[in-house]
């Protein structure tokens, strides 16, 4: 798989080490709006080992559709920001290059224009794309399912600074139909990212945590999509879409 990775900070970094690392896919080139590293290669930035040939590219000098004519890709990821898509998903689409977005936070504007993409290509969206999450995610819709009368309480906590709500907590509240006001937030030094949901049941609870190490379990997370959406056609896919198929196996 020729990968392209849109988005240079700090979880882009992490997730184009894990993508250097693996022997499943060539990350082809970095994209970013800053000039700022531009020409410089991936990996020997990231002081990691390999031959690959992968370079930074600034959209101040280098129009997408320039970038992806000279190094065409089968794959593109944005870790960039919610107004990213604009700058590449039409150029992407022509060309039915799939489209993975790992953005938190998209507005309804957006979440149409990714529907629109789906139409000529593969394009996957979730605001927390770790396989952790996700897992979590679908275990605790089963057991609301399971029990629909259940209390539930999700409690999110990050790394000093991250400002609003997590967008995976926002996500999960959606999915088990609860309130934005059923979030407990908490910002503290020296975490990554912990999300736990609490399902208190008479006379006991059951807890389902799922806490981030390191940013590069983003880049795991992004691999598992990449494998499993090889053979998807056009359309909008979701995490639970490929966890799917595995339950129904």
């Amino acid at each position: 798989m020729r990968i392209g990775l849109i988005g240079f900070g700090r979880t882009g970094k992490a997730v184009a080490s894990v993508l250097l690392a693996s022997e499943k896919c060539s990350l082809m080139w970095v994209y970013r709006q800053k000039t700022l590293l531009e020409k410089r290669r991936v990996a020997e930035y990231l002081g990691i080992e390999n031959d690959a040939e992968g370079e930074v590219y600034s959209s101040s000098n280098t129009s997408i559709d320039e970038l992806l004519d000279n190094h065409p890709v089968d794959i593109i990821i944005d870790f960039s920001s919610a107004t990213g898509i604009y700058a590449y998903g039409e150029a992407a689409a022509k060309r039915r290059i799939k489209i993975i977005s790992a953005i938190s936070h998209y507005s309804e504007k957006e979440k149409m224009f990714l529907s629109e993409l789906a139409k000529t290509t593969t394009v996957f969206w979730s605001p927390n794309i770790t396989l952790g999450v996700n897992f979590l995610l679908f275990s605790a819709k089963f057991l609301k399912r399971i029990a629909p009368w259940v209390d539930i309480e999700i409690i999110e906590e990050h790394f000093k600074g991250k400002e609003g709500v997590s967008g995976t907590a926002v996500k999960i509240a959606e999915s088990l139909d609860l309130e934005k006001s059923d979030i407990n937030s908490v910002r503290v030094g020296g975490i990554v990212g912990k999300h736990e949901i609490i399902f208190g049941f008479p006379y006991q609870t059951v807890r389902l945590i799922h806490e981030s190490i390191s940013r590069e379990a983003f880049g795991n997370g992004v691999l598992f999509v990449a494998e499993n959406l090889v053979d998807k056609g056009i359309g909008l896919f979701t995490f639970e879409d490929l966890m799917l198929a595995y339950v129904k196996e």
